[in-house]
């Protein structure tokens, strides 16, 4: 079977014909030390040529030199469409580069290897993609951000319900994007990207959604930062805005560490039995998750009256909260534990008391969502954001980190296409 053949199976154009395929080991431009496949292409006798701006057939007016556009490789070449692209005399837009089926503008990569090169580069990292099929990373960066593009335009922004709001760091120093993901059952994608995580970032996300879809959303998962809260309560005052448990046991968890550290400190200085040392992760680790020998040596630390240990057992006993059903019991058992932990004299557990008493009612509106309504799937997308950056081994611009997320976690659209690679 000839390779024209084939070709007319997968790419056939209107108007254009598949001339010769040539073998070349060198030709103008080629970096990358590989044999290509070089297929000629040809306008088919008497017919017009379209303009690239209307796409409306129109008289000729000469012809450039011949251009190369990059094709999904065969056997181990690297193929090229090898066409002398003509100019046409637009009555409406002048003498213009025609338009042509196989690419976009003045774009050498194919449409449909760009979108063969996006494909593959939501299952391995870009630079292996641009190793395996012998072209550069920015043809992969192309492809990618063609494909965001049109993904992004196609997209269905209709009957979004719930949506989760968290930041990712993008870089060291506090280098922040506000990420906002739709967390509906039957849909669970990332909606928006934020610079930075300012009042003015996620007021952007609100202004970008518009004032209907806007009214239309149902509920609101986030964690305590205080720009987030503030906006959501004056732009989405009308949603059940849920702050979830993980901040909760997160926070927590920051706050035995801080008790246990300065506590072994000042056991050290004083010259005492350094029985706190080793003890960080099981401190923090829940029971059912700890080693044999971890269950030892918690055994053995219960048994002293340390405030590491206190504010242990205050900890053990916040997780009786997830349990109950009832909105009244669990603000109940919410007032009892933060008096308790105000007792304790430990101020970092004193700081959580404080801090559950301020965000009371966001706190008891996960019950009221009947636990239904969780982060957990935006701190999972989250993790999936850190590995597709890690994927693409770090980006020097905040364009390429946006695509790369895009791309990897906003469930975009994608074209039917003739044939699947």
């Amino acid at each position: 079977m000839q390779i024209k053949i084939i070709l007319n199976r997968l790419e056939k154009y209107r108007g254009f014909v598949f001339g010769k395929a040539t073998i070349c080991n060198e030709y103008e431009g080629n970096v990358f030390g590989h044999e290509s496949l070089v297929i000629e292409i040809k306008p088919r006798k008497n017919s017009k040529a379209k303009c690239s701006i209307c796409h409306e057939p129109c008289p000729g007016y000469d012809s450039l030199d011949t251009r190369l556009f990059e094709y999904i490789p065969l056997w181990g070449f690297i193929v090229f469409f090898a066409y002398k692209m003509r100019r046409v005399s637009c009555k409406d837009h002048g003498v213009v580069v025609e338009h042509v089926p196989w690419a976009v503008g003045k774009n050498h990569l194919t449409t449909t290897y760009g979108w063969f090169l996006s494909i593959w580069a939501k299952r391995i990292a870009w630079n292996e993609v641009a190793v395996i099929f012998k072209t550069s990373w920015h043809t992969v960066y192309r492809a990618i951000e063609m494909a965001v593009e049109w993904g992004l335009e196609r997209r269905d922004l209709s009957n979004i319900k719930s949506v989760g709001i968290d930041e990712i760091a993008r870089q060291k120093g506090h280098k922040y994007l506000t990420v906002v993901y739709q967390i509906d059952g039957y849909c669970r994608r990332l909606l928006w990207i934020g610079r930075e995580r300012k009042e003015e970032t996620l007021n952007g996300f609100f202004d970008w959604l518009g004032e209907a879809r806007s009214k239309s959303i149902e509920a609101i998962c986030s964690d305590m930062w205080k720009p987030y809260l503030k906006v959501i309560r004056e732009r989405a005052g009308h949603v059940l805005h849920v702050l979830d448990r993980f901040h909760i046991v997160a926070k927590l968890n920051k706050a035995i560490d801080e008790v246990r550290a300065d506590e072994a400190r000042k056991l050290a200085q004083a010259g005492k039995e350094p029985v706190l040392s080793k003890s960080k992760w099981i401190l923090l680790k829940r029971k059912d998750n700890l080693t044999a020998s971890q269950g030892v040596k918690l055994k053995d630390l219960l048994k002293y009256n340390l405030r590491s240990v206190r504010a242990y057992l205050l900890k053990e006993s916040f997780a009786q909260l997830w349990e109950y059903k009832s909105v009244a019991s669990a603000k109940k058992f919410m007032h009892s534990w933060c008096t308790e932990a105000m007792r304790s004299k430990i101020e970092p557990m004193k700081k959580i008391a404080r801090m559950i008493r301020s965000h009371e009612e966001l706190l008891l509106n996960w019950f009221r969502a009947k636990g239904e309504l969780s982060s957990g799937i935006v701190e999972g997308n989250n993790t999936k954001a850190k590995l597709i950056i890690r994927k693409s081994f770090g980006f020097r611009t905040e364009n390429a980190l946006e695509l790369a997320l895009y791309h990897g976690l906003g469930e975009l659209p994608v074209p039917e296409f003739t044939h699947r690679y």
